[in-house]
C-alpha cells in the first residue's frame, strides 16, 4: 500500500510538541513494517537543519489574492519538504513570543494546495493520504472540491487524525478568499463555526475517516464536555470515527538502555533506580526524609494539564515535607506561580522552567510518582514513559490516561496507578493521599511498579491498527 502522511511537524526535522513525535515515529514504524510511505512537511528553512536535504528542482507557483508564492520541493530519504519563501522561513512554526502568526490560514492552506500539486508531479500516487490536525485538514476538501475532475486524485482515500481537538484553526469569514473556497460552503453544515471559519471542521466533514489518539478520547469528543463545539458534527460521523492509542519509542524510552541515566535498571532488577533517585535529589537540591516519595510533574504549563490543581495541592505537600520536582514550560502566569511557590518552599520544591532532555529522563527514572490531573488528555505520552520507568502515575480518569492506567485496588493488590474522576482539588487530593498511603507498603509498591514497567505501549500494536484502518479506508473509497 502507498501511504502519504502530511503534517505541520515531524521529528527529526521540526517539533513543538507530541505531534512531531507521533508522526515521525509512525512513518518510521510503517517503513519498518514494509509499507511504501512518504511524508510531506513544510520546510521551515530558518529552523530545520540541512542534513542531507536535497533540492529536487521541482517548482510551483500559486497565486492567492493577487500575490504569487513560489514553492520548491526538497527531499530527505522518505520525507518531502515544501519550501515557500515568505511563509515558512520564519523563527517559529506557528508563531513567536507566545502569539500565533496572523496569516496561519494562508500559510497552511497554501502548503496544502502545493502538496497536492507536488504529489502529482512525483512518481508516488498514494492509496491513502493521512492528515494530521487542522493545519492539514483542508486537503480532503481540496481533493473533493478543487480536484474532483482530475482523474489522478480519483479513488485516493483520506484519514484525518485529531491529536487535540482543543486546537481547531479558527479564522474570520474573510479567510474564505484566502483558502480559495467558495462561499457556498460557509454554512452551519459546512465550514461555518459560530460566525467564523473552522478548518478542523472542514477536515471532519470531508475526510473519508477520522481517528483520534485513544479509544476513550474518541468517545469523549462526541460529548459537549470534550468536543469544544464540534461534538455535533463528530457524532454525525461516529461510524467513521476510530480511536487508536499512540505508542512510545522503546528504543528511546527504556531504563534498560537509556544512556542519560545515572544507572540503568529493569523490572527484574530495580537496584539502579535507587541511584537514579539519589542523582535526582542531589541535582534538584532536595533530600526528603526517609520513606518519603519523590513526586514530579513533567509537561506543558497549560490549563489543559491540570496545573491549577497541582498548584492548589503543593502547599499541603510542602507542609507534610514531601519533595517535588516540576519540569516544563508554557503559560507564563503558571510559571510565575510555580516559581513563587518554589521560592517559598525551596527545601521541598524544585521548579525547572524549560526543557532539558537528560533531566527529563532522570525525572522519570528518579521519581516515585508523577502527577497528571489533566482536564482532558487525548492520549498522553508522559504516563506511558512514566510507567516504563517505574514511576507511578496519579492521574485523572480521562482520555488516554484512562485507557493506559489501571486504578490501584488495595484489596486485590492490582493496578498500575491512582485515578480520580471529577476535575476538582478534593478528588485529586483523595487520589494523591491514596498513593501516599500505599507508598510505605514497599512490597506492594514494587509490584505495582513492575506491572507498569511490563505493560507494552510500544508502537508495534498501534502501527498494526493503523495498517488495518488504512485498508478499511481504501476498501470503503473503492466500493
Amino acid at each position: 500500500m502507498k501511504i502519504l502522511l502530511i503534517s505541520s511537524e515531524a521529528i527529526p526535522y521540526c517539533k513543538t510538541g507530541g505531534l512531531a513525535d507521533v508522526v515521525g515515529t509512525l512513518v518510521r514504524e510503517l517503513l519498518s513494517a514494509g509499507e511504501d510511505v512518504r511524508l510531506f512537511i513544510p520546510y521551515y528553512s530558518a529552523m530545520v537543519p540541512s542534513f542531507g536535504i536535497e533540492d529536487t528542482g521541482k517548482r510551483f507557483t500559486l497565486t492567492v489574492r493577487g500575490r504569487r508564492y513560489e514553492a520548491g520541493l526538497f527531499r530527505h530519504e522518505n520525507t518531502c519538504l515544501v519550501s515557500i519563501p515568505g511563509l515558512f522561513d520564519r523563527k517559529g512554526l506557528y508563531g513567536e513570543s507566545g502569539a500565533d502568526y496572523p496569516d496561519n490560514d494562508l500559510r497552511f492552506s497554501v502548503f496544502s494546495r502545493v502538496v497536492l500539486h507536488f504529489i502529482k508531479s512525483t512518481d508516488f500516487r498514494p492509496d491513502i493520504i493521512h492528515l494530521n490536525d487542522w493545519q492539514t485538514a483542508l486537503v480532503p476538501l481540496y481533493l473533493k472540491e478543487l480536484q474532483k475532475k482530475d482523474e489522478f486524485y480519483s479513488g485516493i482515500g483520506t484519514l484525518l487524525t485529531i491529536h487535540n481537538i482543543g486546537y481547531q484553526g479558527i479564522f474570520p469569514p474573510s479567510s474564505l478568499a484566502t483558502i480559495g473556497v467558495d462561499r457556498s460552503l460557509f454554512t452551519i453544515d459546512g465550514l461555518e463555526f459560530y460566525g467564523n471559519l473552522n478548518l478542523l471542521k472542514a477536515g471532519i466533514i470531508f475526510s473519508d475517516f477520522i481517528n483520534t489518539v485513544s479509544g476513550r478520547y474518541a468517545e469523549e469528543i462526541t460529548t459537549p464536555g470534550y468536543g469544544f463545539g464540534l461534538e455535533g458534527v463528530l457524532k454525525m460521523r461516529k461510524d467513521r470515527l476510530v480511536g487508536i492509542l499512540n505508542g512510545i519509542d522503546y528504543d528511546l524510552w527504556s531504563p534498560e538502555t537509556d544512556s542519560y541515566l545515572y544507572r540503568r535498571y529493569s523490572a527484574r532488577d530495580l537496584r539502579g533506580r535507587a541511584l537514579c533517585r539519589y542523582w535526582l535529589m542531589k541535582s534538584s537540591g532536595l533530600f526528603p526524609k526517609s520513606g518519603y516519595p519523590m513526586i514530579s510533574y513533567v509537561g506543558r504549563f497549560a490549563s489543559q494539564k491540570g496545573l491549577e490543581l497541582i498548584i492548589k495541592v503543593i502547599p499541603w505537600l510542602m507542609q507534610q515535607g514531601f519533595p517535588m520536582v516540576v519540569l516544563g514550560m508554557g503559560d507564563r502566569e503558571i510559571e510565575r506561580e510555580l516559581l513563587s511557590l518554589s521560592a517559598e518552599h525551596d527545601e521541598h520544591l524544585f521548579v525547572y522552567p524549560g526543557f532539558d532532555e537528560k533531566f527529563a529522563h532522570m525525572v522519570y527514572a528518579g521519581s516515585d510518582m508523577i502527577l497528571l490531573p489533566s482536564r482532558y488528555e487525548p492520549c498522553g505520552l508522559v504516563q506511558l514513559i512514566a510507567l516504563r520507568y517505574g514511576c507511578v502515575p496519579v492521574a485523572r480518569n480521562t482520555g488516554g490516561l484512562a485507557d493506559t492506567i489501571d486504578d490501584y485496588n488495595v484489596y486485590e493488590d492490582s493496578g498500575t496507578g491512582f485515578l480520580f474522576d471529577e476535575y476538582n482539588p478534593s478528588c485529586f487530593m483523595e487520589a494523591l493521599k491514596r498513593a501516599l498511603s500505599a507508598f510505605p507498603m514497599r512490597k506492594r509498591w514494587y509490584a505495582m511498579m513492575r506491572r507498569g514497567m511490563e505493560k507494552d505501549y510500544s508502537w508495534k500494536s498501534s502501527v498494526a491498527r493503523y495498517r488495518e484502518l488504512y485498508q478499511r479506508v481504501v476498501e470503503e473509497v473503492r466500493r
